[in-house]
């Protein structure tokens, strides 16, 4: 059986330029993120999934790439990636990369020759008309900051197909040539050590774009051709999609058959789930919570979700309906700038729950419970702010607080010449919140996070086994359900509201012995068989361990 690591992960999200800087130009780098491999291996991640390392003129955050087989000067070169890929396979972590193959920078060389002449051999790389289209304001992405999907350009005498900004032409996967391309690049950085992909703008991809015709045919061999080729190079790879689709269209990008194993991407971001998970917490109710669990599209054998609360883009809220964002909004994101796209929130977790500890650990244990493989984005386990004077979602990318010093321990560059401001004043900046302060607490998030990092992968049927939401009358603020596997099962509850409840659950099946707490807000009375009784706290949640096969 294929390597299935991926389902007992903690998966950790950072941007190389704003982790931590070691030569002191202000921008973090490798050999900066080799330095700090000890503390995300005592944190107790498992796979690294960096956002773009690649060459690129900066547009968009490094998304708008001009070289898919370098690094970008400014993070270091290929040796020390290579290096980077060692120091972490030794400390037990896998490296996943950004694959950005939708599109390119316009400064890339295929786009610059194909830009020069019809008779450029990178001309049919790209989406061209040489009509207008009728559909060239359909499509955006970034409803504000992009009015079409189809620029004329100059010197092409031509339009070209961007899904994304005009600086970011789509490539064109119905042509082979861009296909075997790619190919090359992923076999390239599995050599180098990377363990697979996440998959940026998956659908756009798949999606075949012709002049008047939106959406485009999907031709789902791309994918098909990807998990073969990558599982030939190294056989533990794994493919991390992003596509925030509608339920019918979720299974397809895992598995061919809905009857079969997985054999497309291993993983995909539940972004189903994420936005009920949001409104369950502003409502302190776990009703949305239990609707999402109990019509979850089932993936294929081998297919995996990963769940996340706050990502490097904007919360989307898209898949609520207008009252439901509303409640949202006026929960975590009560002003106009706090929003983006009409859609979405672009605050970090610890503001928007008013920095309050107990609701972060609350939110954050539950995240972890939810079925699949966490993601967790650098910064959020100390409780970083973000900085909403910075434009769109450069507002969760500012740099990591290591210490109060100058920088946060960032950079030894002048404050003004780093590439991004450090938030150091105010309720979340480095002064108060960083992870030197917290290493010191016993009571501090950093070391609640390493706790409950740890308490996770002692309970793989999180990860592995078939969940099940508890049938039991309960207070609309309790979310109860289980993971069932052939090593044991576990019963969750965590309490959405801040008011403290006793519940009645009564026995369950497939219980071994007397139960006991894996994981928990603070002191109860130990459980017993008939799990009646049950105290939470506000905002208290109890990881209860129903049977295993090395039960103590």
């Amino acid at each position: 059986m294929p390597s299935r690591w991926y389902q007992e992960a903690v998966i950790y999200s950072l941007d190389v330029s704003s982790f931590q800087d070691s030569d002191g130009d202000g921008r973090g780098d490798l050999r900066g993120l080799i330095s700090r491999l000890d503390y995300l291996s005592r944190l107790g991640v498992s796979c690294l999934w960096l956002n773009p390392i690649h060459p690129s003129p900066g547009r968009d955050g490094g998304y708008d790439i001009s070289d898919f087989y370098g690094i970008d000067p400014a993070l270091g070169s290929l040796g020390d990636f290579a290096e980077l890929a060692r120091g972490a396979r030794e400390r037990g972590i896998r490296i996943i990369l950004d694959l950005v193959v939708n599109h390119t920078s316009d400064e890339h060389p295929w786009f610059v020759s194909a830009r020069s002449s019809p008779d450029s051999p990178y001309r049919d790389w790209y989406i061209w008309s040489a009509e207008e289209p009728p559909n060239r304001h359909q499509g955006t992405v970034f409803p504000g900051e992009q009015t079409e999907t189809w620029t004329f350009d100059e010197q092409a005498q031509a339009w070209y197909f961007h899904r994304f900004y005009d600086f970011q032409p789509d490539l064109n996967w119905a042509n082979p040539a861009v296909r075997t391309e790619m190919t090359k690049v992923m076999s390239f950085w599995l050599q180098l050590g990377a363990a697979g992909f996440r998959i940026d703008a998956a659908p756009f991809i798949i999606e075949l774009v012709s002049p008047g015709v939106d959406p485009g045919p999907k031709d789902f061999s791309i994918m098909d051709s990807w998990r073969q080729d990558t599982q030939w190079l190294r056989g533990d790879s794994v493919l991390l999609c992003e596509a925030n689709l509608p339920p019918s269209e979720i299974g397809r990008f895992v598995g061919s058959r809905p009857d079969g194993p997985s054999d497309r991407a291993q993983m995909m971001f539940d972004f189903l789930l994420n936005p009920h998970a949001w409104l369950a917490l502003a409502r302190s109710d776990a009703e949305p919570l239990i609707q999402a669990l109990t019509t979850a599209v089932r993936l294929p054998e081998g297919g995996q979700w990963v769940s996340f609360l706050r990502n490097h883009d904007e919360l989307d809220l898209s898949r609520l309906t207008d009252e439901q964002r509303g409640d949202v909004f006026r929960a975590f994101a009560p002003r106009p700038e706090m929003r983006l796209y009409g859609r979405g929130i672009r605050r970090r977790l610890a503001p928007m729950l008013n920095g309050d500890q107990r609701r972060i650990e609350l939110a954050y244990a539950l995240q972890f419970s939810l079925p699949g493989t966490p993601a967790l984005r650098y910064g959020e386990e100390i409780g970083m702010g973000d900085d909403l004077t910075l434009d769109g979602r450069e507002a969760v990318r500012t740099p990591m607080h290591w210490d109060d010093t100058s920088n946060a321990g960032f950079s030894s560059a002048e404050p003004d010449a780093l590439f991004r401001p450090v938030v150091m004043r105010g309720r979340f900046g480095a002064k108060k919140v960083n992870v030197r302060a917290q290493q010191r607490d016993p009571d501090s998030l950093l070391r609640w996070f390493e706790n409950l990092i740890h308490s996770l992968r002692s309970a793989p049927e999180i990860g592995t086994g078939k969940c099940s939401v508890v049938d039991a009358p309960l207070p609309r603020s309790v979310l109860a359900h289980r993971f069932d596997a052939p090593a044991g099962a576990i019963l969750l509850l965590h309490n959405l509201a801040d008011t403290a409840v006793t519940i009645d659950i009564g026995p369950l099946s497939g219980m071994n012995g007397t139960p006991y707490d894996l994981f928990v807000d603070g002191p109860y009375a130990a459980p017993t068989k008939e799990l009646t009784g049950l105290e939470l706290h506000g905002w208290g949640y109890r990881w209860i361990r129903l049977s295993r096969s090395d039960q103590r």
